[in-house]
């Protein structure tokens, strides 16, 4: 999947320090997740509901 041409963007809570944060794109039928610091690096894939269950998870954990 090509995804050089998507809008990457990082949530507005994250800070310049560390530059340890997480990137989003949201192309069609899929969310693109990648490390900010490795944008070269793989990315995660999720369909619009699977990625609100990962979501859902991370705010309940």
């Amino acid at each position: 999947m090509d995804l050089s041409d998507v809008t990457w963007r990082k949530s507005s809570r994250s800070t310049s320090q560390g530059g340890e944060c997480v990137e989003l794109a949201e192309v069609p039928s899929i969310i693109a997740v990648r490390d900010s610091t490795d944008p070269q690096g793989p990315v995660l894939t999720f369909g619009h509901d699977a990625f609100r269950r990962f979501m859902d998870g991370i705010k309940n954990a």
